[in-house]
């Protein structure tokens, strides 16, 4: 009832206007969505620079219909990518190859990818395909593999989630191939034909990826919020000799954001993925509609925060 409620508002555009215009509402939505503009991002992520942390700007928008729409989000990323250039940013970008067409002509997209990546070739940047439901996951590897790894071995990557019982089949296919993966656990709800339906399950899979990956992959991305896998990647990199340059964590903005100012300051490497663009309200709502489960998550994140946040002042002031 509560997934199919969120769908509901998602989907009602006199909502989104008045929540757009909505004080309070931008207010809450601030914490996790970089405003609305390449501005308002750019300004995010000075900040996060400033902290010695990375960053990743996925614009906001998922699936267009039309070819105009898809070569129009292409052009956006364009001039993010121009954008991340001109102002020296240490970022680079996020990429739903179903904004970029996907649905519409896998040419199409092709075309629209391949202006966007020799932008950020020509910079030395880094493209990374976002990885969506699993009816996408095989013809997102199959196009990232055929299409665009062979010439842009160096700017693209992929996502992979643990949450999928394929991955650590595709975690082997991309040791194989030399390419960078960013290793989620991944938030959609997805039938238990295909995915783990026990955490414990997705958790286990994820740190047996994760480890592989550390240790024969190319610069894994460890995307996790969870402080224990935190825990185990720190002791299997000390354990086995895996420098801290050869992997990052990361996290999405304004999640745990106690946790990420930890790591920067430990000297491990980070990367905050960036969500920016006047579709937030929208991009929110299916979020937590995806899995419930993450409203919870989410609260939750915060209130450990403050609680941290005031025993640390409490010591401070003793």
């Amino acid at each position: 009832m509560l997934r199919n409620s969120l769908l509901y508002l998602s989907r009602q555009p006199r909502l989104f206007r008045f929540v757009r215009n909505n004080r309070f509402a931008k207010a809450m939505a601030s914490r996790f969505v970089a405003g609305e503009t390449v501005d308002s991002a750019v300004a995010a992520v000075q900040r996060l620079n400033a902290q010695g942390i990375s960053a990743s700007l996925d614009l906001l928008g998922e699936s267009v219909t039309n070819e105009a729409e898809a070569r129009a989000s292409g052009a956006e990323y364009v001039r993010l990518v121009d954008a991340i250039a001109l102002n020296k940013l240490d970022a680079n970008v996020s990429v739903k190859l179903t904004a970029m067409g996907q649905d519409i002509d896998d040419k199409l997209c092709e075309s629209i990818m391949r202006s966007i990546l020799d932008r950020a070739q020509q910079y030395g940047g880094f493209v990374r395909l976002d990885m969506e439901g699993s009816a996408y996951t095989t013809r997102t590897l199959e196009f990232f593999e055929r299409r665009l790894y062979p010439q842009y071995p160096d700017a693209v990557g992929i996502v992979l989630q643990s949450a999928l019982r394929r991955t650590w089949t595709d975690v082997e296919r991309a040791i194989a191939l030399n390419c960078r993966v960013r290793l989620c656990k991944g938030a959609y709800l997805e039938p238990a034909t295909v995915a783990f339906p026990e955490k414990a399950d997705v958790d286990r899979n994820y740190v047996t990826c994760m480890q592989a990956l550390m240790e024969r992959g190319r610069y894994p991305g460890i995307a996790t919020h969870d402080p224990e896998i935190i825990s185990l990647a720190k002791t299997f990199a000390a354990e086995h000799g895996i420098e801290r340059s050869r992997f990052e964590f990361q996290m999405l903005y304004g999640v745990r954001r106690d946790l990420q100012d930890q790591l920067a300051r430990d000297g491990y490497r980070l990367r905050v993925y960036v969500p920016f663009g006047t579709q937030w309200y929208p991009y929110l709502m299916r979020r937590l509609a995806e899995r419930p489960a993450n409203l919870a998550f989410i609260t939750g994140n915060i209130l450990r925060e403050f609680a941290g946040r005031r025993k640390n002042s409490g010591r401070l002031n003793a």
